[in-house]
Formats: structure tokens, sequence, C-alpha cells
């Protein structure tokens, strides 16, 4: 079908060609009725199209039509092949023109280096069912063939034609490099690039909502054809910019409309996207974006700005820098408003960009995604197109997430971009399935998050553990206020329901109370977190203790576990309501695969994994390199865990978290830990000590309020633990009258509940003899966290070296 605002026209040789409306204009950020229409609004800003060829107008359409692309119809976009005057074909012209089309395509798909060959056997054949690791399935070999000419188009999107030499590697640490893709049979999908996964979603989810922000108050909208529009304009700002292949641009902002354009953007001109996360400090971005070479840095606030102006002597690739958000306070060289920069890329024709996109093949780097650095230097993670293609569809399939042909998935991105778990969840898959990605206000974690969840009311939302905690542990306030009867109501529905999810987690036949509770009180509490119709809710990037799975089992939220490192593109383990199993991290998405080795006699070994989400390799990182990825192709996580007879995995440790005692023993802390938290619930955040030690010990933090505006812990306890302390016969409310006056009564019922866990560990040396409670809680300003709330464990050994050293000089006196 074409869209009404694309004529076909005739030019006098008779050939039938296509016009392209390349001149457009439009409000990028044009508003919609009821945003949160699950699919069904529809944009319509105001366009104006001029047929370059027939120079005459085009009827209005919703659909931004001035496809710079010719794949619609096979022509490339401005290519005249004469003087036209505008016609419809006759129904047997355009049908044979159909004819055509389909046989290009099949001529494409004969001639692919993917058809099966005897060089590659069938999935399902005898062969590649014997093969293992990287000879399951290997890319066959291009034939001999082609003249240097460039290749046709067929039809409205031609599959992309990929064929790495057979010299590639399976790894490479050079930004421009290539790799060989690990292609499972079970799941040998053509690999193709981020263009055509963006290109193909046009034809599905042109006019649907794509992206759903907030401006003084209101939601606007941009939908996927203006999307992509967009992406594309700031992929030619980019290149006037001066952006050269396989160098960066860098992201240092919020979530925004802009963060996800700009690295669309990146993409479509050959650069990779590198995300920068907020609370960096300039150091950091300085290393960040030397090591990628960002040839452009964009950022959203003048702090950010002043951390790049303060290091620009020291980054030789830098051109210039992109603000949104917040406007520079006076005119500088090469810092340029996000207006001014989109106006940029008016210089740069069509053609040369799209001659940029074809170049590109699914095996080049198109992000970085970089480590948090809780052992050293941040590590550059490239990912290649494919990676972010292939895991964006199976990943989230294995997810449950939806296409929006059968339902629009609504999600809001507030997550740190930078990080692999957001980027791949909010903004790749989104364009994948045609997801409306709403954005969170900045200060959605201080607070804002739950307005932002109950006016958009998402239908799929993912958090990190401390996310989830941080709902609880504010829902456990709101309860300790309410009066005896709402209270004892919650307690009562959360009591039956978490009951009947623990006992019969699979039945979808619910007994009379549970329902009842439910329907009562349940119900209510979901629609006031914003979750009335949220199917799906997910977590990852850090463990979760089992108080806070319990906790959302009582209000009927069931949690879904993912498993995966920046170094798998994000999932390679997925849960999902039809793939569940409490405190297992689920099953293997289909197409990868998992190995343990060196397993002990329980079945627990490090857990390798194999398939199209593994990364290219650690920028400029050789041994590093080396160290995750074997001969094979299998990336060693260094996690520690194993897997039960139906293939879910359960996560018990790291490796190089594993403690070994003076005495030989090893000694996973994650457990242990846990175990205490459980125990404690006044305890925030407990880390185990002992490696190279006589025996064990812990420190401690209680938890604490925030502060709104620095996120950064106070001095005042949670309800949570006064309601601990008066329990234990304390009337202590902050955490200097515990700790500095070493409240009798408090450390006496932690002593006690150290002492229960000792009972059930599995022999003496796993004992916890001492310990200690901190006077602030962890947080990433204090340095014991990084930015995914994940433990720095070296640093806190280091920040709290005098205090561990006590516990052990005590014991030589």
């Amino acid at each position: 079908m074409v869209p009404s605002g694309i004529r076909f026209c005739c030019s006098t040789t008779g050939t039938p060609k296509v016009a392209i409306f390349e001149s457009l204009t439009f409000c990028p950020f044009g508003s919609v009725s009821n945003p949160f229409s699950r699919g069904r609004g529809r944009v319509e800003p105001p366009l104006q199209r001029v047929c370059q060829s027939c120079s005459s107008e085009a009827a209005p359409n919703p659909l931004p039509t001035s496809w710079p692309r010719g794949h619609r119809a096979g022509t490339k976009a401005g290519k005249s092949l004469g003087t036209s005057a505008s016609l419809r074909l006759p129904p047997l012209q355009l049908f044979l023109l159909l004819i055509l089309n389909a046989l290009s395509i099949l001529q494409a798909w004969l001639t692919s280096p993917f058809r099966q060959t005897p060089a590659c056997p069938s999935p399902h054949s005898p062969e590649s069912k014997a093969l293992s690791g990287t000879e399951a399935w290997e890319l066959c070999p291009e034939e001999e063939q082609q003249s240097s000419g460039a290749s046709p188009r067929a039809g409205m999107i031609q599959a992309v034609v990929f064929s790495p030499p057979a010299e590639e590697a399976l790894w490479t640490t050079r930004a421009d490099g290539r790799v060989r893709l690990r292609i499972d049979p079970s799941c040998p999908q053509t690999p193709y690039t981020v263009h055509r996964m963006f290109y193909e979603a046009l034809d599905n989810y042109g006019d649907l909502s794509a992206l759903g922000f907030k401006r003084q108050g209101a939601w606007e909208h941009i939908s996927y054809s203006q999307y992509y529009l967009l992406a594309r304009k700031a992929a030619k700002g980019f290149l006037k910019l001066g952006l050269e292949r396989a160098h960066s641009v860098a992201i240092l902002g919020c979530n925004s409309p802009e963060w996800f354009f700009s690295a669309v953007g990146t993409v479509f001109a050959g650069g990779i996207v590198t995300g920068i996360y907020t609370t960096s400090s300039p150091e950091a971005c300085q290393y960040i974006a030397h090591d990628c070479r960002a040839n452009i840095i964009v950022v959203d606030t003048q702090k950010q700005l002043e951390k790049i102006l303060k290091i620009w002597k020291n980054l030789p690739h830098l051109k210039a820098v992109v603000t949104y958000r917040e406007h520079p306070l006076k005119k500088m060289a090469s810092v340029y408003t996000m207006e001014e920069f989109m106006e940029l890329g008016n210089a740069v024709p069509e053609e040369a960009l799209d001659t940029i996109i074809d170049a590109q093949q699914p095996n080049q780097c198109c992000v970085l995604v970089y480590t948090s650095g809780t052992t050293g230097n941040p590590k550059g993670v490239m990912l290649s197109q494919d990676n972010i293609t292939w895991t964006a569809r199976f990943g989230s399939q294995a997810g449950d997430i939806q296409p929006a042909e059968v339902q629009q998935e609504v999600v809001v991105s507030y997550l740190p971009l930078s990080h692999i778990a957001a980027q791949i969840y909010d903004l790749w898959t989104g364009i994948q399935w045609g997801a409306q990605v709403c954005f969170a206000e900045p200060d959605a974690l201080k607070g804002s998050l739950v307005n932002t969840l109950r006016e958009v009311e998402p239908t799929s939302h993912m958090g990190v553990p401390r996310v989830w905690e941080k709902i609880m542990e504010r829902i456990q306030e709101v309860a300790a206020q309410s009066g005896f009867i709402r209270r004892k109501m919650l307690l009562w529905a959360m009591s039956v329901t978490l009951e009947q999810n623990l006992t019969c987690p699979s039945s979808d036949l619910k007994p009379f109370t549970t329902r009842l509770a439910d329907y009562l009180v349940l119900a209510k509490v979901r629609q006031a977190l914003g979750f009335a119709k949220c199917q799906k809710n997910f977590y990852g990037a850090a463990p979760m203790t089992a108080e806070t799975q319990h906790f959302f089992l009582g209000l009927n939220i069931r949690l879904y576990a993912g498993y995966g490192l920046s170094e798998t593109s994000g999932p390679h383990f997925m849960s999902s309501p039809n793939n569940y199993r409490l405190y297992s991290s689920g099953k293997v998405v289909p197409g990868c695969r998992v190995k343990l080795v060196n397993e002990d006699a329980e079945g627990t070994g490090e857990i390798c994994l194999w398939g199209r989400t593994i990364f290219m390799g650690y920028l400029n990182m050789e041994d590093k390199t080396r160290e995750a990825i074997d001969k094979d192709g299998w990336l060693h996580t260094g996690d520690v865990g194993r897997l039960d007879a139906d293939g879910f995995l359960y996560i018990t440790g790291r490796l190089k978290e594993l403690i070994i005692t003076a005495g030989g023993e090893n000694v996973p802390p994650v457990p242990i830990e846990e175990a205490v938290k459980m125990e404690l619930p006044i305890i925030s955040n407990a880390m185990l000590i002992g490696d190279q030690r006589k025996f064990l010990s812990m420190l401690l933090t209680l938890k604490c309020t925030l502060d709104p505006d620095t996120s950064d812990p106070t001095d005042n306890l949670t309800e949570q633990a006064v309601e601990f302390c008066q329990r234990v016969g304390s009337k202590a409310t902050t955490v200097s009258e515990v700790v500095g006056k070493k409240d009798e009564a408090v450390y006496q019922a932690i002593e006690e509940g150290i002492q229960r866990v000792n009972m059930h560990a599995a022999a003496r040396p796993y004992h916890i003899q001492k310990w200690a409670i901190l006077e602030k809680d962890f947080s990433i300003s204090g340095g014991e966290l990084g930015p995914t709330m994940k433990l720095k464990r070296l640093s806190v050994l280091e920040k709290y070296k005098d205090i561990i050293d006590c516990f052990y000089q005590e014991q030589t006196k």
C-alpha cells in the first residue's frame, strides 16, 4: 500500500518512478489527543509536501511521507528519470510492477550468503545438532559473485546482504573492527542493521505513538514517522559537525526524546553512541570521552556542560558540544543548542546519509556501554548492530513483550540510558515492537516516578532492585501512618495473597479469600502505584532480597528476573508470565547457550554464555577481552550459579567476590549477606569480610531516609527501622542515636539476629564472629555503590580499612 502523499510519476521514457517529497515542514514535538490511548492515537502535525519531480502539491497525510530513502518503491531518493507528469497507474500495470518487485526480492534471497548450502547444515539436521560452540552455525562464505556496481534495491525493504570475510575473528578491540557472529541453528535469523530495524517498524507503526514527554505540565507526543525523520536530521547534523566513522557521540543527560533521536542518529551517521552517567565526575567523563574518541558530546544542563568545558582541552577528538533542556548561559564557539544543531544538517544531502547507511554491516560496532568500574577503570563494551537488533527482538520475546499489532506496550523510561538494561529495554526494544515510551521527570528517583506511573499506567515496567525496595519502603511508611483498621486490612490481604502465591504459584484458580483481598485492598494499592494495567514487572542488574520479592508477591505483583551483563547486550536469561520460578533468573533466551565450568559437588560453577548477544570485545583492551572470551567464543562471566533440572538459573555470587579464608574455606558472601538482611529488617546494607583472614566479619548500615534533592542518606531512620527499634525496646529515631550512643537494645537485637543466621550456616567457618554498624548508609556519592546501586566491595574495603583492621587486631592481642 502506497501512502497517499506519494505518487507514481511517469518519465518521458514511460518508466514508472516514485516522486519523493523532499520538502517537509512539521512541528517535531506536535501534540496528540490522548497520548496514552494504547496506540489508537494519531499524530497530525502540520505538513506541507511538494513533489520535487512533478512540482505539484500532495494531499495532506498524517504519515510524514517525505521519505528521504527510495526503499518504498525501489528507487533512490532524488534521482530523476526525466521530465514527468503525475498520473495513477492502471490496475494491471500496478499488478505487474508488484510481481516484478516480488521476483526481485526472491532473487535477492536466493543469492543471499545466508541461504542454506551444503557448507551450512539445516538447523534441524543431525549434522548441525552434533556441532558445538561456534561450529554450530557459522555464517556461510560468500560465493564469488557480483560486479562492482551498486546493488539493486528490491521491494519496499531489501534484506541487507552481509558476508563477513572468513578471516574475521569472534572478537575485536578496534572500534572499526568486525566480528564473526555466533548464529545458532535454533534461531538463524538473518543479521540486519539498526536502520533496517527502524525502517521496517515504519511500515507497521509509522503513525503510532512512539515517544511521550511532558512540556510545561502537559503530555506531548512524537509518532514513529516523526521519530525516524528526527533521527535522520540528527544524523546529518552530526555529519556536518565532523563525526567520523567509528568515532563516538557521547550523551551526558537525562532520559528524553533528544537522548533517543541523538542515539539513533549517531548510528545512522556511522558513529558509535556512548552514554555517560549523569553522576560522573569530570575526570570520569574525560576518561570515557577520550577512550571512545568522542567527536561530539550531547549534554542536557549547564552543570553537565561545565564538566565538559573543564576537560575539553584534554579531548583531542572533541569537535562540538550540543545542549538540550538548558541553553548555555552565553554564546560559545562550537557549542550549539539542540535547535541550532538540528538545522545544521540541512546542508548535508540525503544521498550522502543514504550512502553511509547503505555501507553499514550488522557485525560493526554501533554502541559502547562502559562498565561501572567497580574493579578499576571502566571498560568500553562494544556492541554490534546485530547485538542490538537481535537482542531487541528475541530477548524481549523471551520476556513476553508484545508487538503493537497485538498490544502496544507502554513503558516509562527513567533508569540511566548509559546502562545496557535501560537502553535495550527502553530504546531499542521500543523500536523493534512499536512500544510507546514515556519519559519520567529527571527527578524520578527522588520521588516523582510514582506520579508518572499513575499518569501513564504502563503495561510493562522494569526497575533495579533498589527501585523496588524504595517502593516497598514507601508503602510500609504509608501503612505505618494509616489507621488501625486500614493497616490490618492491608496486612491481612497481603498475608493471604502471599500464601497463595507461594503455595500455588502457577494456579489460575484463586480461593475466594484471595480474590476478595485483591478486590477490596490490593487492586487499589496497585492503582495508587500506577500498576493497574501493568502485566509484566521486571528487575535485573543486581540481586534482589527474598524480603522484597515476598512483599510484592503479597501485593499480587510478580517480579520477573532477567540475567545478563553489558557484555551480553542485556538479557541472556529471562523470566516471563509463562516462564517463572521464584528466586531464579529465568531460562536462557532461545538461540543462546549456557554452560557451567568447574562445577562443585552441588552443581555450582562459573556461568559461561554463547550466542548473538555476546559483545564484540572491550575497546582498546586486548588482555581484558582475552580474559573474558575463550578460543571457542564463550564468554566467561565471572558469576557463579547453578541450573535446575528445568533449566532455570540461580545466581549464587561472583568468583571475584568469593572469600577464601586463611583456612582455605571458599565462602560466597551474598547468601550470608542476604540472610542477615532477612533476619534483621533494620539493616540496609551488609558486607561480609574475611578474604585471607582467620574468621568472617561484617559491616552493617541501617535503613535511613534519603535527602529529596541529592538522594544521599540522611541521619533519620525509616519508619520500618523505627518500628524495629520500638519493638526491641529502643526510643532511637536516628542513626546517630543508635551508633553514637551504642544503643544497647538495638545492638543486642542485632547480635541475636547474627547468631540466628550463624545457626543455619553450613559449618563454623561460615559464622560471622564480629560486626560493626557504620555511621552512614552506603551511597553513590559516598563511593560505596556504583551507578546501578551495585556494591563496590574494593572501595568499601579501602574506605573502612581502619574499622576492618580493628576486627583482626583485637584477635591478636
